[in-house]
């Protein structure tokens, strides 16, 4: 077998996710895996520096990434074309994409090197913008692509459509397009479901919506959602923001386009993903704090048995 080759990438605006990530990177150095780092980033002994871009991770075994969700997301630019593996350590605030705890890195270590994890793919979604038929953009999201209005104090004005058919027509605040992995980030904050990441479909979210049909939509996964901005001199400007990282002013008349994308995500996971949902269940009550105090653990399996 080749070598095995990992990149260590880290929140470089926190000490504590470096600090981190020269003990991961030392402790694969040590366990003969070769470690790659990204310029400007961090040094250490014996890892080897690339410029950051879409071929940083080509070849690698797993991209390792310290810090919070935005640093994971940042990831995912070069890990997604190279189809690596992008596994967390959550040294942000909910850190919902994340897979281990900063005292769980020794552990995340010893796991890896062992290669005791499991890769779950994550659906994306392809995003185009068109004005009167003529292409403007395209780019590509993880969690979502939002359609929101620039100023402050104007609301933006469009009409959605699923699968080439009109849906309604919303003075809103913006629009949220998002897979079940964004289900729990900003699709969420504007009211949407939790949705299990195994379910494949697409969320439509309305931010404030001034209608009185403007419910968050689960929609397949084999839909087209568009949204249209309406040419009027009253509309503000809009702007699209595929995972608060990548921007696209929208001029007046543009149209979106939100499919599912043709390259998922690839996760790490240290413990098998759990066909029932029985792990991201858990994720929900970790990350959310939730109360399950009395909970008997009274399975239908249970039920049947005694009844």
């Amino acid at each position: 077998m080749g070598q095995r080759t990992v990149l260590v990438t880290a929140h470089t605006g926190k000490e504590s996710a470096l600090r981190s990530a020269r003990l991961v990177a030392g402790r694969l150095t040590a366990a003969g895996i070769a470690v790659r780092t990204l310029a400007g980033e961090f040094g250490s002994p014996g890892a080897e520096q690339v410029p950051t871009g879409p071929d940083a991770a080509e070849g690698t075994e797993l991209v390792i990434v310290l810090g919070g969700d935005g640093a994971l997301l940042r990831a995912a630019e070069f890990s997604r074309p190279a189809g690596a593996p992008l596994i967390g350590v959550n040294l942000g605030h909910v850190g919902f994409l994340a897979e281990a705890e900063p005292d769980g890195l020794a552990d995340l270590v010893e796991r890896v090197v062992a290669r005791e994890y499991a890769v779950e793919e994550r659906m994306t979604i392809d995003v185009a913008v068109r004005r009167n038929g003529t292409a403007l953009a395209s780019t590509w999201a993880l969690n979502e692509a939002t359609v929101e209005k620039a100023a402050r104090e104007r609301m933006i004005e469009v009409i959605t459509e699923v699968d080439g058919r009109p849906l309604s027509r919303w003075g809103c605040d913006g629009v949220v397009c998002s897979t079940p992995t964004g289900s729990t980030a900003y699709a969420f904050s504007a009211g949407g479901p939790v949705v299990w990441p195994e379910v494949e479909a697409l969320l439509m979210v309305p931010i404030s919506a001034h209608a009185l049909f403007a419910p968050p939509m689960v929609v397949s996964p084999r839909s087209v959602l568009a949204i249209e901005l309406i040419v009027a001199s009253e509309t503000s400007g809009a702007v699209l923001w595929c995972d608060g990282r990548r921007k696209v002013d929208l001029p007046p008349g543009a149209r979106v386009e939100v499919r599912r994308g043709a390259l998922p995500v690839l996760l790490a996971r240290l413990q098998a993903p759990d066909t029932r949902g029985g792990g991201f269940t858990d994720r929900l009550v970790a990350k959310f704090g939730l109360p399950v105090a009395g909970w008997r653990g009274r399975t239908w399996e249970d039920a049947g048995e005694h009844a």
